[in-house]
């Protein structure tokens, strides 16, 4: 059937360009004026949609074609923003940017595709913003930072309004004076034909500050409420939102399709959740708990062992090294994980999670710190980046979750290695290079790439089996 799902595809000339300042601020001055939001997230990253979470109080989703196909992304943004007053969908990047000629993945600084580049999915903007824009039939809001530009602003606008197909309608200048403003709108309106949506001024008290895997988390600013306040402030103050709003609800139904939630399987899942584990694609928990699973959710950091009953125990990304030393000093947890781990719990652990399965994990001022040694190996921080981007693991042997031969797609980000980070699948990039990952055996699943099941189902499927299966052995299980 078909849906109104108003909405806005917020975009940028690359990294650093504003977007995720401009969509928390709509966000949450949407939010205020009582028009329920959704909120999503162009790409694999987790970190954003953390700080669209901190503005709705609700949960961001990622829309990733690499990961889930162009499909089951239509399906997941008709689902999740249907009934929704507005649903803001944050760029990844620079508007075009996506897969390079070769499978590389564009990172700041990269040469920017062109136009004659091919793709896995036959476009040179593969797995871009402007990928999802045009995909869902979303309109798109740029928005350009204006230091150090004169009329250069609008050949800037012009080379992305026509560079490639696209479905961009409207800027919004950032770090903008507001003297220059009348300056630059009315010579981009004249110049291009563009409507100018307003313009936000640099604002660097509400500067939010990076890392090695992009912006900190919300839990981790203390005021990052009172940031997020003042911002809707200066949003009301400087943009039209009833143009916003009409720009948004100009865009077309989408085609949705009822998925029915299954019966209860009368299954727990422990999720860990807490400053040390906090990256999960929601999408993903939902499907399981789609499929009939139960829910629960600890923190390794905070708790003495895993929540009673839980019959599988989802690790997924986020900081350990940061708390590596609480996570060492909570040994009741550690017990209470290798004891679940000894009698067979299904275990999916990615990233982080993984780390903190292994034997030690050496942090970046060099302290080693002992963990839960259900893996045999030890990783440690590194000072740069390590098998960043998209990958396709394909299965060297039949595992609990796939038969060999199963292709799984995935994403890798991580500032660590480890001596020993699996084999039982390889890990390849389109543009050639491949390596062993994955460490699977009884029923562990715990390597470096992070899946989305939404992209892989059958995986979730069989996880859930085996958790049935923890089940019937287990039927007296308490803790």
């Amino acid at each position: 059937m078909l849906v109104e799902a108003p909405r806005l595809v917020i975009a940028g000339t690359g990294s650093g360009s504003g977007k995720t300042t401009l969509t928390c601020a709509l966000l949450a001055v949407f939010a205020r004026r009582g028009l329920n939001p959704a909120a999503f997230k162009c790409g694999p990253d987790y970190i954003d949609p953390m700080f669209h979470e901190t503005a709705l109080g609700i949960p961001s989703r990622n829309l990733d074609v690499f990961l889930c196909g162009e499909e089951t992304v239509c399906r997941l943004l008709a689902k999740n923003s249907h009934g929704h007053g507005i649903a803001l969908i944050e760029g990844v990047m620079g508007l075009y940017d996506g897969i390079l000629r070769g499978g590389r993945e564009q990172t700041a600084g990269s040469a920017s595709a062109t136009a004659a580049e091919t793709s896995p999915h036959g476009r040179a903007d593969c797995c871009s913003t402007n990928h999802i824009a045009t995909l869902t039939r979303s309109p798109t809001l740029l928005t350009v930072t204006t230091r150090g530009l004169g009329l250069s602003l609008a050949a800037l606008v012009q080379g992305y309004l026509r560079f490639l197909p696209n479905t961009l309608q409207g800027v919004v200048l950032s770090q903008c004076s507001p003297a220059m403003y009348p300056v630059y709108k009315r010579m981009l309106e004249e110049e291009l034909g563009l409507p100018v949506y307003g313009s936000l001024p640099a604002l660097p008290q509400l500067r939010i500050e990076s890392r090695h895997l992009g912006l900190v988390t919300p839990g981790e600013i203390r005021n990052i409420r009172e940031k997020l306040a003042e911002l809707a402030r200066v949003c009301e103050e400087n943009l039209d939102l009833e143009g916003l709003l009409a720009l948004g609800r100009s865009a077309a139904p989408l085609e949705s399709a009822a998925t029915p939630a299954r019966p209860p399987l009368g299954v727990r899942l422990a999720v860990a959740r807490d400053a040390a584990f906090c990256f999960v694609y929601q999408d993903s928990l939902d499907l399981l708990h789609s499929l009939g699973a139960e829910l629960v959710f600890f923190s390794p950091l905070r708790d003495a062992g895993l929540p009673p009953g839980c019959h599988g125990l989802i690790l997924g990304g986020g900081y350990p090294e940061l708390y590596a030393r609480d996570l060492a000093e909570n040994r009741p947890m550690l017990d209470s994980l290798r004891a679940a781990a000894r009698a067979g719990l299904p275990i999916l652990a990615e990233c982080g999670g993984y780390m903190y399965l292994c034997r030690e994990l050496r942090d970046a001022e060099g302290e080693t710190h002992t963990l839960a040694g259900i893996i045999d190996a030890s990783t440690c921080m590194t000072a740069s980046l390590k098998c960043f981007g998209y990958v396709r693991l394909t299965a060297n042997r039949d595992t609990w979750l796939c038969p060999k031969g199963t292709t799984i797609p995935a994403h890798e980000f991580h500032y660590s290695e480890s001596s020993d980070a699996g084999a039982a699948f390889t890990a390849a990039k389109a543009s050639g290079s491949s390596w062993p990952c994955i460490h699977s055996r009884e029923r562990l699943f715990a390597g470096y790439p992070h899946l989305h099941l939404c992209g892989c189902p059958e995986l979730a499927e069989n996880y859930l089996a085996a958790c049935i299966r923890f089940k019937q052995e287990h039927p007296q299980r308490k803790s």
